[in-house]
């Protein structure tokens, strides 16, 4: 049996609550790698619709080991506060249940205080953040002056660990025209805070090495999209943290030979949640109908989400860097019912047609979609489990994408139900 990797193949909001929950139905561990609670995973199972930000989405099964890896920014009152909201909901999660890092770096109220100052400074040149504090939390981990979780458990050392922390967090108050913080509360809150998530912490390296070497299944779920990722997606609109594949050995502390099968999610159209370059963005009606139909609001932030065509450039890409072995297809029935489909097979830049997607800024807002035109489908594809279920014009479109990026499809997602999915090849049987 395989062990799998989710990762998001645009700018996230693909549709991965879904698939992964549908996928932790399968595996026996469910870890996050990576990102913190500034992206949301809605999971609708049965009658109940379970909205989680920073818990892996196996939480919601009783029978499934939940870990929070080491290259997830945790912050500690968000861990504990949606603890107790799935709890209103009949889901307990106890420290047998789910375990933490040890190693992962928090998200101090400081750090959200510096990330909503900074986008509120920058006036029209915001990047959109979530304003949580999750870059200036990945900043600290880098700069080598984070409050780690296991610094919780360890008193003695902790004041100085803070006074280092606000030697530089001090110094950008000031030069923001924000007041300095005191040492004090800062101990305080984390005091306050560390009995309710110390018990929850561990070395989740270990706990995922031992289910390696007990045959059981684990599912490396990310966050956000390829296109977001620090490096490769569309700088510097971008998330803080590596969000391909490969980061699913380092932010959970296996072997990159651990990872059998990676599946990347990918949205039958696109979209994209605030600043930043956006080459198949519709700016009208066709925009819009996509982002009604397709329920287009984040489960984070809850912003509308831009809406356009397939670019098929962007998802070449990203599977080529993430080594996607296959996609998960999701929302095709938000396209029921269009007379014509668009999707971006190129671009242009300076005169000349490219098939990749440029890593400078300005060539990246410069760029011209070129299209290819498909005919639409009047049928219904919503609730389809079987190929035979899909009008043929829509198969039509599937194989085309399928050709276009250069990777099957094995999954295909057509409505938000766990189970109306059509399965052609199962990720845990690589």
């Amino acid at each position: 049996m395989a062990n799998v990797v989710v990762v998001g193949s645009q700018w996230g909001d693909e549709g991965k609550g879904k698939i992964v929950d549908w996928l932790s139905h399968r595996a026996d561990v469910v870890v996050r790698f990576q990102g913190g609670h500034n992206a949301g995973h809605t999971l609708v199972v049965g009658d109940q619709t379970f909205k989680l930000s920073l818990l892996p989405s196996g939480v919601v099964r009783e029978d499934k080991a939940s870990y929070v890896g080491n290259g997830v920014v945790v912050d500690p009152w968000a861990l504990v506060k949606e603890i107790e909201s799935i709890k209103t909901q009949g889901v307990k999660v106890s420290p047998e249940r789910l375990t933490v890092a040890e190693n992962a770096a928090l998200i101090l109220p400081l750090h959200r205080d510096l990330d909503a100052a900074r986008e509120e400074a920058a006036g029209d040149h915001k990047i959109g953040t979530t304003k949580r504090g999750i870059g200036p939390a990945y900043e600290d981990k880098l700069g080598r002056r984070a409050i780690r979780l296991v610094d919780l458990s360890e008193d003695d050392s902790l004041p100085g660990k803070v006074e280092r922390l606000l030697v530089h967090h001090n110094a950008l108050r000031r030069g923001l025209g924000q007041p300095e913080i005191d040492a004090a509360d800062v101990l305080a809150q984390l005091r306050e805070i560390a009995p309710k998530v110390l018990p929850y912490m561990g070395p989740v390296w270990r706990a995922l090495d031992d289910a390696r070497k007990a045959g059981k299944k684990i599912l490396f779920e990310g966050a956000q999209g390829t296109l977001l990722d620090v490096d490769h997606g569309t700088y510097p609109f971008v998330t803080s943290s590596n969000t391909v594949a490969g980061q699913a050995a380092a932010g959970s502390g296996v072997g990159p030979r651990a990872i059998d099968f990676v599946l990347g999610i990918t949205k039958a159209y696109t979209t994209r949640v605030g600043s930043g370059p956006f080459p198949t963005e519709l700016d009208d009606a066709v925009g819009r109908k996509l982002g009604e139909r397709g329920a287009e609001f984040g489960t984070v932030t809850g912003r509308q989400r831009r809406c356009g065509w397939f670019d098929a450039v962007l998802v070449r890409q990203a599977i080529t860097i993430g080594g996607i072995d296959g996609i998960a297809l999701t929302k095709l029935d938000v396209l029921d019912g269009f007379a014509e489909l668009k999707v971006c097979v190129a671009y242009k830049h300076e005169g000349k047609r490219i098939r990749r997607f440029p890593a400078g800024q300005a060539a990246q807002s410069a760029v011209v979609p070129v299209y290819e035109t498909f005919e639409g489908w009047t049928g219904s594809t919503r609730g389809a489990r079987s190929w035979a279920d899909l009008p043929a014009q829509a198969v039509k479109y599937v194989r085309r994408i399928e050709e276009l990026i250069g990777a099957p499809v094995a999954l295909l997602s057509t409505s938000p139900e766990r189970e109306d999915v059509i399965l052609m090849r199962d990720p845990f049987r690589g």
